[in-house]
């Protein structure tokens, strides 16, 4: 850490001595020769941009030597992306811009490389917050399970976690502004945790990426973007409201951010409200009501050769824990059981650019309390239950550091090197212990290189990693609830490899073979217990060894000006795979569950396509299918594998509809999920059923004020239904009924 802030230190002295360079060009539309206003001009890996004028000139300054790629975008033309070489003082660079139906690209994140999606050898799927909003998503956990291959484990409406191809939990890895989101979420009815305010877009990951995160990143990745600074010497503020009549949901929050050439600073605060949500009966499900609070801020300051960012985020949420139809009326506040959930995520990340070469460090401290309050019995004599603490109170804190070196390019060879690691610490103060007190130390050592091709790309990459997890022991030996100490090690080396082919000018063909690993959690190796959340008395497993996969992708896409279509197939096999078996006895009323391992297999895939017919621009007919399928290798099914579903969108839309009408769309969506057959023996078949969603939406300027309005309604037949991934059907209870969502945004 003491080479990170000396080489910190000699950057900002040094900053006067290096060459200083700027971009400046004029965009132009290829077609009218027009110029074009608001164009987006970004360097990625300077996260560093503006937009052009009225006049569609753009100029950018104090840029360092070397070669950098840069992403050229706007709505309804073709994206251009390109490596520059910052020799001179001033490069020019202008463009004509060809017009496309088909939606621009983004850069993704989530891959070392920050290429453009069809430049990706690994296939990134990436929508943005407001597309998942604009369907009418009550949360970010609802939100995604909109991206084809992705699911949710849900507790209500309140509570979600991500499914990846079948896969949750500790195998799929969250980050957020750039660093691990750890948040105990080992626990089925442990929600994602965190508030789609101030997050930008979504990145999803299908399958291992060991490579590039370690552990826990066996099954995916879900990378949360956070809302850019604004451009130098630029302000911007926007203020939001929802509201949601199933739960009548009040959901707001507004931002504000400016930056000088140097300086920039951005803040965000939020909040949400919901009652206990109504099925297609009618019937509301007592306490799956709840509430959040969320502030997000940042701070940046950037010199040519050197910047550096610090970004903190505080979330609270009080999350009732539904068990039945009972008491119906629309209280907000959370009756027992219900949990209460705090968070601190406090990040930073530096870059230091060199000619040509680059180094990064990302550093990142989380505090996650949570708290689970139980239902307790009347004293004799009481009308109502005594208040008392917390059953379970958890703090764990988590610091993670990530120092990346970008190589500088050989020939057509890109290389990263990289080490990564986490001191996190397990602390209990409740009167309920389901994991000891506990440390966990992570380090790992990669290396991967992107090699460029004419017509290809293969992709390369190596990794090392150690876990050790050291526990207390709690309890008296031989008693009910004991759990001994614990001192594990666990180790992995694993290996990815990708090739990309341009099998012509609109298809593109990648195949990918990647290793990846997960090291048992605390809750497999020492759980003794009833945990309440899931109605089960878990046994841990002292002795569990690493879950280890290797999967394998084919992916096959076509894309022109007004059709696409994509093809992607995995297999992939896990050996030692951990899960929870029921032995057929009962303790403390529970049924017991213990943790057991077996080699499983995982395979499926996705297949859609889009359509634009010419010369209707305006009109989108979208349509993708999901599926997945898991097994045990000695007989059964795995758990929590979502059903199969089919998606079908009529989408219309209209730039521009008169001088007060801009941004308009329209859309309606059928979603078909087909009975669920193949289930775990203690699991249930799920029968089929199909959901009837709409929506449309505009920017209107009033008084020369824009003003994005929406209006959606999901479920909208009020058909009463019940998700194969709903932890609440072991109960009886069915999923949310019909939804109307009316969300205003104001820019200011």
């Amino acid at each position: 850490m003491k080479y990170l802030y000396m080489a910190v230190l000699w950057a900002l002295s040094v900053h006067a001595v290096f060459a200083q360079h700027s971009l400046q060009g004029t965009i132009t539309n290829q077609e009218t020769q027009e110029p074009l206003e608001q164009v987006s001009i970004y360097l990625p890996q300077l996260e560093k941009g503006t937009i052009t004028n009225a006049e569609g000139f753009y100029e950018i300054n104090d840029l360092p030597s070397g070669k950098f790629k840069i992403v050229i975008s706007y709505m309804g033309f073709q994206t251009y992306s390109q490596t520059i070489d910052f020799a001179e003082a001033t490069t020019q660079l202008s463009l004509e811009l060809v017009p496309s139906a088909i939606e621009m690209e983004e850069v993704i994140v989530s891959t070392p490389f920050h290429k453009l999606q069809r430049e990706n050898v690994m296939k990134v799927e990436r929508t943005s917050i407001k597309e998942l909003k604009n369907a009418g998503a009550i949360n970010l956990s609802e939100g995604i399970t909109n991206i084809p291959g992705v699911a949710s484990v849900s507790t209500g409406v309140g509570i979600g976690k991500p499914v990846i191809r079948g896969l949750s939990s500790n195998r799929v890895l969250t980050y957020t502004q750039g660093i691990r989101l750890e948040n105990q979420q080992f626990g089925d009815e442990h929600g994602l945790g965190i508030s789609d305010a101030g997050i930008e877009s979504v990145e999803v990951i299908k399958g291992p990426a060991s490579l590039l995160y370690g552990s826990d990143a066996l099954g995916g990745v879900l990378y949360l973007n956070p809302e850019k600074f604004a451009n130098s010497n630029d302000t911007e503020g926007d203020i939001n409201f929802n509201y949601f009549t199933n739960t009548q949901g009040i959901n707001g929050n507004g931002g504000f951010k400016a930056s000088s050439d140097k300086l920039k600073f951005l803040v965000r605060l939020g909040g949400s409200s919901h009652v206990d949500y109504k099925t297609g009966e009618g019937e509301r499900i007592t306490n799956s009501r709840f509430k959040e609070q969320d502030l997000k801020t940042g701070l940046a300051y950037q010199l040519t050769n050197f910047k550096t960012e610090v970004r903190y985020n505080y979330n609270n949420s009080e999350l009732g824990i539904p068990e039945e139809i009972g008491v119906q009326n629309t209280d907000r506040t959370a009756m027992e059981p219900y949990q209460d959930i705090t968070s601190h995520i406090l990040s930073s990340k530096s870059n230091i650019y060199f000619n040509n070469s680059s180094l990064q460090a990302i550093l990142g401290y989380t505090v996650n309390n949570r708290k689970e309050f139980e239902e307790h019995e009347a004293d004799a004599g009481a009308d109502e239950p005594v208040e008392e603490g917390p059953a379970l109170d958890m703090k764990l804190q988590t610091l993670s550091y990530n120092l990346q070196y970008n190589l500088a390019r050989i020939g057509a060879v890109e290389t990263i090197v990289g080490l990564q690691g986490m001191n996190q610490t397990n602390s209990n103060y409740g009167e309920e212990v389901l994991i000891p007190d506990a440390t966990t130390n992570d380090i790992g050592i990669l290396a991967t290189s992107h090699i460029h091709f004419t017509e290809s790309d293969l992709q390369l990459g190596i990794r090392f990693d150690k876990r050790t997890i050291d526990g207390d022991e709690n309890g008296i030996a031989g008693e009910e609830g004991y759990i001994a100490a614990l001192d594990r090690s666990f180790n992995s080396f694993n290996l990815a490899g990708g090739y990309k082919i341009d099998l012509s000018k609109n298809f593109i063909s990648r195949l990918n073979i990647a290793s990846g690993f997960r090291a048992p959690n605390l809750a497999e190796l020492t759980s003794n217990g009833v945990h309440e959340g899931t109605n089960r008395y878990e046994i841990g497993n002292a002795d569990l060894n690493n879950e280890r996969n290797l999967q394998t992708d084919l992916s096959l896409e076509f894309k022109n000006e007004h059709f696409e279509f994509y093809i992607n197939g995995f297999y992939n096999t896990i050996s030692d795979y951990i899960y929870l078996e029921p032995n057929g006895t009962v303790a403390e009323g529970n049924s017991v569950f213990l943790y057991q391992q077996q080699d499983a297999n995982l395979y499926g895939g996705e297949a859609g396509l889009h359509y634009h017919p010419h010369p209707l621009d305006w009109l989108h007919l979208q349509s993708d299918f999901s599926t997945v399928t898991g097994e045990l290798k000695n007989g059964g099914n795995l758990p929590l594998i979502p059903a199969n579903n089919w998606a079908n969108t009529f989408r219309v839309e209209f730039p521009k509809m008169n001088k007060s009408l801009t941004n308009g769309y329209g859309f309606v969506t059928l979603k078909s999920y087909f009975s669920q057959n193949k289930v775990s023996d203690f699991e249930t078949p799920t029968a089929g059923y199909s959901l009837l969603n709409l929506g449309i939406g505009a920017t209107w300027s009033i008084s020369g004020q824009p003003v994005d309005f929406k209006l959606s309604a999901n479920n909208i037949l009020d058909k009463e239904y019940v998700s194969h991934l709903s932890r609440l059907k072991s109960n009886g209870l069915s999923n949310i009924g019909r939804n109307i969502n009316l969300g205003i945004s104001i820019p200011l």
